[in-house]
């Protein structure tokens, strides 16, 4: 359902053809928002077409490349598109992480090799903390607040991932990780 929203919001903001919303949705890292499939983006986009939620309004021809087909949102589309809307405004999921499975059993492993694998995963959070601080900037002034909301959950959230992924670097190193005693790992706020 997340590629059907992602599909209508866009065609909210205006008439496109699928590649455009595909490029868009890249430009603005929608696949690491969501479990958007941009594979299924042209699936997608055929079922809500014969649904009646969006209609082709134009085909760009070209010489050299496959035609385009532009669609529009329809009323229909509107309202199943609050509906979708509302609903993951409701849902509640928890959060699965790879690694929570693997840190329960952490301790017994070779410390080394984890912490070996932990530093590649931390530069790799690195990375991502900054590619997404620059999504969110250079969006400023040109999506609404509701999308700067998202891209600045997502830095957050990177954010906060990176720091977690730092400790338990740390406790690899230190081989910690096996380590019972009354020393917290939180800060107190």
């Amino acid at each position: 359902m997340s590629i059907k929203l992602a599909v209508l919001g866009l065609l909210l903001e205006r008439d496109m053809h699928p590649y455009e919303m595909r490029l868009i949705m890249r430009d603005r890292a929608f696949d690491q928002s969501a479990k958007i499939q941009i594979g299924s983006l042209y699936y997608a986009v055929d079922q809500m077409a014969k649904q009646e939620y969006i209609e082709a309004v134009e085909v760009i021809k070209s010489d050299n490349r496959p035609d385009k087909t532009v669609y529009r949102i329809t009323d229909q589309g509107r309202d199943y598109f609050e509906k979708l809307l509302l609903s993951k405004f409701q849902e509640i999921e928890p959060v699965y992480h790879s690694l929570y499975i693997a840190l329960a059993f952490a301790g017994k492993g070779d410390q080394k090799k984890i912490a070996s694998i932990l530093q590649s995963r931390v530069e790799e959070a690195e990375h991502q903390v900054n590619y997404l601080y620059q999504v969110y900037e250079e969006h400023i002034g040109t999506v609404s607040r509701s999308v700067l909301h998202l891209m600045a959950g997502r830095y957050e959230h990177a954010k906060t991932e990176l720091g977690w992924l730092k400790r338990v670097y740390e406790d690899a190193c230190a081989e910690r990780l096996n380590e019972r005693g009354s020393t917290p790992i939180l800060e107190d706020e």
